[in-house]
């Protein structure tokens, strides 16, 4: 997508949300100075720590890895603007998770039902991938989103590093979970589905397909 052609960003809101660190959190010297590059770079851009998006009386939470840097740190909402949100947002839709049409941008019209999206990592890191401490440093914002919804039943992660980083949040042993695609655990009061992330890369070179990522879906939809 052209410069030209890119969507308006979200509005940076002047309070943090409750489950959401400060548009300036501090935790992560690495993100931070990442943060204040793309701020210059990119000043009309959210460069923030992203809310999640969703409903709070959701049964389902679906957890993915960090903001992408032209997707989710550009607009503001998770999965939006970037490749990975045509299959999970087409996804979504097709099996009554989400109504309305997704535009790729948060002005789309898009709402969630019975579903909220929020990610392992708030703030977009340099390459795509957080380190493991800023994913530890992180987690009690993960923590604090599940635990602000109460009737949450099912949680989806997308990837092994969101797998582990719900098991950290929910107090398991990681050794105790194994992440497979397709893999469902029983943890105190949730049930925890496996799947590949709906990456570029998973779905070019096929490690994961709509068929495969449909079928996880539909074993959630079936089950809350």
């Amino acid at each position: 997508m052209s410069a030209a052609a890119e969507p308006a960003a979200a509005t940076v809101p002047d309070q943090p949300t409750p489950d959401c660190p400060p548009p300036d959190c501090p935790l992560c010297p690495r993100l931070v100075a990442y943060r204040a590059q793309n701020r210059a770079s990119f000043p009309d851009w959210h460069n923030a720590p992203v809310p999640s998006f969703g409903p709070l009386d959701a049964r389902l939470l679906i957890v993915g890895l960090a903001p992408g840097l032209r997707g989710a740190n550009r607009t503001g909402r998770p999965f939006t603007g970037d490749f990975a949100g045509v299959l999970l947002y087409e996804t979504l839709l097709k099996h009554g998770f989400a109504v309305g049409r997704y535009g790729a941008e948060p002005t789309d019209g898009l709402s969630l039902v019975d579903c909220r999206i929020v990610n392992a990592v708030r703030c977009v890191p340099p390459a795509n991938l957080p380190e493991p401490a800023e994913i530890r440093a992180c987690n009690p914002f993960l923590k604090s989103e599940i635990a602000a919804v109460p009737t949450l039943r099912a949680v989806l992660a997308l990837g092994v590093v969101a797998h582990q980083a719900v098991l950290r949040a929910a107090g398991e042993k990681l050794s105790k979970f194994g992440f497979a695609h397709g893999a469902m655990h029983r943890l105190d009061g949730l049930t925890l589905h496996d799947s590949y992330h709906v990456s570029r890369y998973n779905t070019n070179t096929g490690r994961l397909t709509s068929e495969m990522f449909d079928a996880v879906v539909t074993t959630i939809r079936n089950g809350v």
